[in-house]
């Protein structure tokens, strides 16, 4: 089950405290055609509400919050050579990076998808 935050990323848990993490689908669509991304260091420490990547697009760049705080383990490094993946499956193959969570209880603070869906349609 995915869950969303309101500067549109997205949480999906893996594994017991292990998440992966990237845009809404939404967010992508407004960005419009993906050209770079930057990711994060492995090993690096995710702060809930804080910046962690930027996406540029041919429309602008974007900074991608943390919608929860954690340890990235593991970066799509498919993104380097084909971030145009956001776009063609920005909940899916397009995932940013995975993160082993430093407090579970954040998630609580996430929508879920229906909730989203009526946050972005006002």
């Amino acid at each position: 089950m995915k869950k969303y935050s309101k500067t549109h990323e997205w949480v999906e848990i893996i594994e017991e405290n292990k998440a992966k993490i990237g845009i809404s689908n939404h967010a992508q669509d407004e960005l419009g055609d993906v050209v770079y991304i930057e990711l994060p260091e492995i090993g690096s420490e995710l702060k809930k509400g804080e910046a962690f990547s930027t996406v540029e697009s041919v429309k602008a760049a974007e900074d991608i919050y943390a919608p929860v705080s954690g340890k990235v383990t593991a970066v799509n490094e498919e993104l380097n050579d084909h971030p145009e993946l956001i776009n063609e499956d920005a909940e899916g193959k397009g995932w940013i990076c995975e993160v082993e969570l430093s407090d579970p209880s954040e998630l609580d603070d996430l929508m879920t998808e229906e909730e989203y869906k009526k946050f972005i349609e006002g």
